[in-house]
């Protein structure tokens, strides 16, 4: 005798395997929280135009900016769970959690990992006005004199901000916050003397670095830049715990069939493996860096979880 239970479970698995071996049928969204031509958008494009030929249906990116992201995440959370909106998730995504504790949705229950798709380190900047070369002698001048030193960054609460505290935090110096409107206007400052470092992201500021108008005293990943391979690790640094990468990915509706997010999982796994894709995200300093979905699930929790502590103990946590 067959138990009861199996048997009404028997349509729901299969509705949703039927489900997903028609999938897609019809146009797919990717709804990104930034402008057009920023990262994440650049970002979403390329997978969404590998995604199309490969399914022979239309992928689309759908910009709805506001609030860091939040405006975005939150239309998505809200789309029928069925593979046909997706967000195209950033960093940003799991510094908003940390830093407002009443966002109309949870990110750790409202969404489903698809992939994590590109990633890269930060690099340590500093104003060539200090005149020094090494991590070392920076740190030694913060504990001297810090009164003297300011930091830039995208805007309170940007990722910026949070990779500036976490710096701060691990190397033991202190520095005034100031924010900009931007990536670009907190790179500008640097570069103008208004500020004494920033963490920032890899591709724009390489050309400064380059001219020697940015000193980049360390990176924040796991190995050395090949194209600035003079450049230490914070690991090699002395500071064997950070590593701090910014990250762009796929979510979806939490309730996403499963078979659905396997399906995309793989297919953006192989669209990451084309040349003309890897060749775009290493124009912005990124790498290809797909995931399981489990696996994305794992990294937004963890960075919630550091991301909301780093927020308490610097008191960005908005009511």
């Amino acid at each position: 005798m067959v138990p009861l239970g199996f048997v009404v479970g028997m349509p729901r698995i299969s509705a949703a395997q039927d489900e997903a071996s028609s999938y897609p049928n019809r146009t797919i969204r990717i709804i990104v929280g930034f402008s057009p031509g920023g990262a994440p958008d650049i970002v979403a494009r390329l997978i969404a135009k590998e995604l199309s030929i490969a399914w022979g249906q239309p992928v689309v990116v759908e910009n709805r900016t506001g609030a860091g992201g939040v405006v975005a995440a939150q239309y998505v959370a809200n789309a029928a769970a069925d593979g046909y909106t997706l967000f195209g998730a950033n960093s940003a995504y799991v510094v908003a959690p940390a830093i407002n504790k009443n966002l109309s949705y949870d990110t750790l229950k409202d969404f489903k990992g698809v992939s994590l798709i590109a990633a890269a380190p930060t690099w340590v900047l500093v104003s060539p006005a200090l005149g020094i070369k090494t991590l070392a002698d920076f740190i030694a001048i913060a504990k001297a004199k810090p009164s003297l030193l300011n930091f830039s960054s995208a805007g309170v609460g940007s990722y910026s901000h949070f990779s500036a505290e976490l710096f701060n935090r691990a190397t033991g110096i202190a520095a005034q916050h100031v924010p900009y409107k931007g990536p670009p206007e907190a790179l500008n400052a640097l570069i103008a003397g208004e500020v004494q470092y920033y963490m920032s992201p890899l591709g724009a500021a390489a050309p400064f670095v380059r001219a020697d108008k940015a000193v980049a005293l360390a990176v924040t990943g796991k190995e050395r830049l090949p194209d600035f391979p003079n450049i230490p690790t914070m690991i090699e640094s002395g500071f064997p715990d950070f590593v701090l990468e910014t990250w762009t990915g796929l979510v979806a509706p939490s309730h996403t069939p499963q078979p659905i997010i396997d399906k995309l999982n793989r297919a953006v796994a192989e669209a990451l493996r084309k040349p003309d894709v890897e060749k775009g995200l290493a124009a912005m300093g990124l790498t290809a860096s797909p995931t399981t979905a489990a696996g994305f699930d794992k990294l937004i929790a963890d960075e919630v979880v550091s991301f909301s502590r780093t927020a308490k103990e610097a008191g960005m946590i908005s009511n």
